[in-house]
């Protein structure tokens, strides 16, 4: 028995710093990122819970998805340890597939597994106010993240849905705690993750990036509103913000110490500080080494050869690489340096990435012709500024540019050969993909040793440099690349280090003309 003076239960509460500026942020959407260890999941389920039994009733309803079940079992164990303690009826229910939790109001917690974009069809039409997402950087693009914003809405309208009941005089009378009307419900999407994993490149992109921790970002768009029948502005929010394990004083310090004896420098970096200036479980990661592999631009020599390389893309993008083939000679660079590189070495010293600014692998949709003439217009300021002595000749492209989608048709190859812009065939033969993966991490090593052609990129390869690095392996062919991520400037590279059969200029200049 108890009276008015027992003070309420505490059933949980944000820890000062990041778990509590977390739990009552404002914006739409939100990344907490940071270190291991600073209570991201807890903040994560208790960020829904913390509207369950306001009044929103079904109409308050939410999914975490994760790529994989068995990792959404510790979010379910932390709702487990919090949510029975507030006794108000919560059941959670689980069967082949559906795990959630369901309040007597009607509210729902889902945990889902999604992995790929055709997952989405299953959600599509549904309505979650709340969508969080557990380790972010797992999903190596942001396809499946940018489908279920679709979802994140609500039927909710605070006149017709708060709760209430009629007076006596026939008023309503409002069934909520402060007894007004409930305010609208509220949207929110809620990543947790670490600097590290497949989507390190796009999630360092779109939250890291853009702004400091707890800077918001706005996007205004204006739109039509079907509430109140007139265009309006429209504000979306998203902020970032980092979390340490030193806020957390639950946390065993032994934990601590396991962070801390962390072999791996990249994962120790991620883990213990939340360092987004790190690489690590990629394709190329352990070999690429910026001190070696990047250096200055430099005048390419009158008897290297020089040409390019081409990746088709449309709606993803395109990339054009422009190399020269090293033949034994020294060269100073801009710094003073000598640089010697072994005969056969490939050097990428220029490049056109055709992305469209601000997005996350996607294209310009240029045509062939286009390309071509900004190909042809880049090589004539190339040879202008006399970073070339001599035109690039034909160098390997995507093979779908040769393809004919009709007879009558001209292939995408043929329109930009009839502007002036020639290629060779790729090899896209069986083991290919595999085989050209070893070929550039043989490189990388080579130069790293200085045994052997090996490969280079000048310092104005910024997308290469930034790139190629955190390009994740596939998780089911770990010989090979992941193919969902943003692959399309590795895929030049790739048809380039594979074209090993043109090596002396001398005989190639009577096969092609430019």
């Amino acid at each position: 028995m108890t009276d008015n003076l027992t003070p309420a239960k505490i059933v949980w509460q944000p820890l000062p710093g990041s778990q509590a500026a977390a739990i009552s942020c404002p914006c739409n959407e939100l990344l907490y990122e940071g270190s291991r260890g600073p209570g991201k999941t807890d903040c994560q389920v208790m960020a829904f819970r913390r509207y369950v039994g306001k009044g929103y009733g079904k109409h308050w309803r939410g999914v975490i998805f994760d790529r994989q079940y068995s990792s959404l079992d510790d979010l379910i164990a932390k709702s487990k340890l919090w949510f029975p303690q507030f006794k108000d009826g919560a059941k959670f229910l689980s069967s082949k597939g559906d795990l959630k939790w369901v309040w007597p109001n009607g509210e729902e917690l889902l945990f889902r597994q999604i992995t790929k974009e055709a997952d989405y069809s299953k959600y599509h039409g549904h309505q979650y106010p709340f969508i969080g997402w557990n380790e972010l950087t797992k999903f190596a693009n942001p396809k499946v993240y940018d489908l279920m914003k679709s979802c994140n809405r609500s039927g909710f309208l605070p006149e017709e849905h708060t709760p209430f009941t009629y007076a006596i005089d026939g008023s309503k009378i409002w069934l909520t705690e402060d007894g007004k009307i409930l305010p609208n419900i509220p949207l929110f999407i809620f990543a947790t993750t670490n600097p590290i994993g497949p989507g390190h490149a796009w999630v360092k992109k779109r939250f890291i990036d853009v702004a400091e921790p707890g800077e918001i970002v706005k996007e205004v768009t204006n739109v039509f509103n079907p509430r109140t029948q007139q265009r309006e502005d429209i504000v979306r929010t998203q902020v970032r913000l980092f979390g340490s394990y030193k806020e957390n004083k639950y946390l065993d310090p032994v934990y601590v110490a396991s962070l801390e004896n962390e072999k791996d420098e990249n994962r120790r970096k991620a883990w213990l500080h939340g360092d987004w200036n790190i690489v690590a479980g990629g394709a190329l990661d352990d070999l690429w080494k910026p001190s070696v592999h990047v250096i200055p631009r430099f005048d390419i020599p009158k008897n290297w050869l020089v040409d390019r390389a081409f990746d088709w893309g449309s709606t993803h993008p395109a990339s054009v690489g422009w190399y020269a083939e090293a033949n034994g000679e020294e060269i100073k660079l801009s710094n003073g340096e000598i640089f010697a590189p072994r005969r056969g070495s490939i050097i990428r010293f220029n490049e056109w990435y055709l992305a469209k600014r601000d997005a996350v692998n996607e294209g310009l949709k240029m045509s062939g012709g286009d390309i071509a003439s900004g190909i042809l217009e880049r090589e004539m300021e190339m040879l202008k500024k006399k970073w070339v002595l001599t035109v690039p000749i034909a160098g390997p492209a995507d093979n779908q540019i040769f393809q004919n989608p009709q007879s009558d048709v001209k292939s995408i190859g043929d329109k930009m050969a009839e502007i002036g812009v020639k290629w060779t065939k790729s090899d896209k033969s069986n083991g290919s993909r595999v085989n050209g993966l070893q070929l550039i991490r043989d490189r990388l090593e080579a130069s790293i040793r200085g045994e052997g052609p090996g490969i280079y990129f000048t310092d104005n390869c910024k997308h290469a440099i930034s790139l190629l690095p955190v390009l994740p392996r596939d998780p089911d062919k770990p010989d090979d690349v992941d193919t969902l991520a943003e692959d399309h400037l590795y895929d030049e590279v790739r048809y380039r280090v594979l074209d090993s059969s043109r090596k002396m200029l001398g005989g190639l200049k009577t096969n092609y003309a430019h």
